[in-house]
C-alpha cells in the first residue's frame, strides 16, 4: 500500500474514533483548561495577561486559564498576525448537524473588527494532549474574498527590547510593531527567548481609514467563521460549525467530534495611531452540551459492541510491519479506525 493511500485512510478513520468525556459526574460547556498561549508582540502583550521575567509558558498558560475558562468572561490578548491560545473542554464537542457548535468570545464592537482565525482537532490517540491533525474553520473569505487569501503565510518576527519589533515574511515584505505611549511595557513575550515565528492562513486586510482631516478607522466583519469579528451579543455571529473545518487543501476535513480549539490572529496589518490588529479572546462554550454528551454516549457503545482486531499493519512508506519492526507503524483495524504509533 503505498504510503499517501495510507494517510488518505488515516484522515478518513479520524471520524471513526476517539470521542471522550472526563470521569466527572457534571461537564460544563466551557473551557477546561489553556494548554498553550504565544502572542505575537504587541501593545497589549505581558498586560493581558500580565507577564514577568519570572513567568514559563506553563504559567501564562495558567494565567489565561484564570481569564477565560469555566465561563471566566475576562480576556487575552493573542498580539499581531500568528499570536495564538490552545484550549480544550471536559468532552469532546460533537458536530450536530445544521447546528453552530462553538461560540467564542471576543471584544470587537461595531467598526472594530480584529478577526482570528479558529482551528479544531480530535484527540484520536486519546492522550489529552493537543498534538493530532489540526483543521482550520473556513470563514466566509474563502468564498467572499476568494484570491485574496495568502495560504501558507509565514512571518518572523525579531526581538528588539523596548523598542519597535521588526518583522519580514515569506512575500518579500518587513514592517514594525510599533511602540506607542499608552503602552510602555514591553511588546515582545516575556517568556519566549528569541525570534518568532508563525505560519498560516493571512486574511485580506479589513481596515479602511475614512477620516479626512483626522484618521478615523473602520475595520469591518467578514460575514461569518471568525473570532473578535462581531460584538459578543450576536452570539450567532460569534459561533462556528465544525462542519466548516478542513484540511490542507481546503477540502472538508468531515469531522465527528472536537477536542482541542486554537484561536490565531488572521491578520497583518497597521492602523495609524491604533496600532497593530491585535485579535482578543475571551471564553468560549458547548452550544449543545447534552447533544454532545448524548452523541458521546452512543459513540462508545458502538465503538465497544463488537472488539475490534487487527487488519494490516504497515510503514509509513507502505511496506507490511511485523511485531518487531520498529519506527512509525499504520495499524488499521476492523472497525475502520487506523492508529499512528510509534514503536
Amino acid at each position: 500500500m503505498r504510503k499517501n493511500l495510507l494517510i488518505t485512510l488515516l484522515t478518513v478513520a479520524i471520524a471513526a474514533q476517539a470521542q471522550t468525556m472526563d470521569d466527572s459526574p457534571t461537564h460544563s460547556p466551557y473551557i477546561k483548561d489553556v494548554l498553550e498561549y504565544l502572542p505575537a508582540p504587541g501593545q497589549f502583550v505581558n498586560t493581558l495577561p500580565a507577564a514577568t521575567d519570572s513567568d514559563t509558558p506553563a504559567t501564562m498558560a495558567a494565567k489565561c486559564a484564570e481569564l477565560i475558562a469555566q465561563g471566566r468572561n475576562d480576556i487575552v490578548t493573542l498580539g499581531a498576525y500568528g499570536g495564538y491560545i490552545t484550549f480544550g473542554f471536559d468532552h469532546s464537542i460533537a458536530n450536530i448537524a445544521g447546528q453552530s457548535d462553538l461560540y467564542i468570545r471576543g471584544n470587537c464592537y461595531n467598526g472594530n473588527s480584529e478577526p482570528g482565525i479558529v482551528m479544531v482537532s480530535k484527540d484520536i490517540n486519546r492522550n489529552g494532549i493537543a498534538d493530532d491533525p489540526w483543521y482550520e474553520i473556513a470563514g466566509s473569505a474563502d468564498t467572499d474574498n476568494a484570491g485574496q487569501i495568502v495560504f501558507n503565510y509565514e512571518i518572523t518576527y525579531t526581538p528588539n527590547p523596548l523598542g519597535d519589533i521588526q518583522w519580514t515574511d515569506n512575500q518579500g515584505q518587513s514592517g514594525t510593531i510599533d511602540r506607542n505611549e499608552y503602552h510602555e511595557q514591553e511588546y515582545f513575550p516575556l517568556w519566549h527567548e528569541g525570534a518568532l515565528n508563525f505560519r498560516g492562513t493571512l486574511l485580506p486586510k479589513n481596515a479602511v481609514n475614512q477620516g479626512t482631516s483626522t484618521e478615523y478607522w473602520v475595520l469591518s466583519s467578514f460575514r461569518y467563521g471568525y473570532v473578535d469579528n462581531y460584538p459578543n451579543t450576536n452570539v450567532e455571529a460569534c459561533s462556528i460549525d465544525i462542519s466548516w473545518a478542513v484540511d490542507i487543501n481546503r477540502h472538508p476535513a468531515n469531522l465527528d467530534f472536537i477536542d482541542f480549539v486554537r484561536v490565531y490572529n488572521g491578520e497583518n496589518q497597521k492602523c495609524g495611531w491604533i496600532g497593530e490588529t491585535s485579535t482578543e479572546v475571551g471564553s468560549a462554550e458547548d452550544l449543545h452540551l447534552e447533544a454532545s454528551l448524548q452523541a458521546i454516549t452512543a459513540a462508545i457503545s458502538t465503538m465497544t459492541a463488537s472488539p475490534k482486531t487487527i487488519v494490516s499493519r504497515h510503514t509509513l512508506d507502505g511496506r507490511k510491519a511485523g511485531s518487531h519492526t520498529k519506527g512509525i507503524i499504520i495499524t488499521r483495524y476492523s472497525d475502520g479506525s487506523i492508529i499512528k504509533s510509534l514503536q
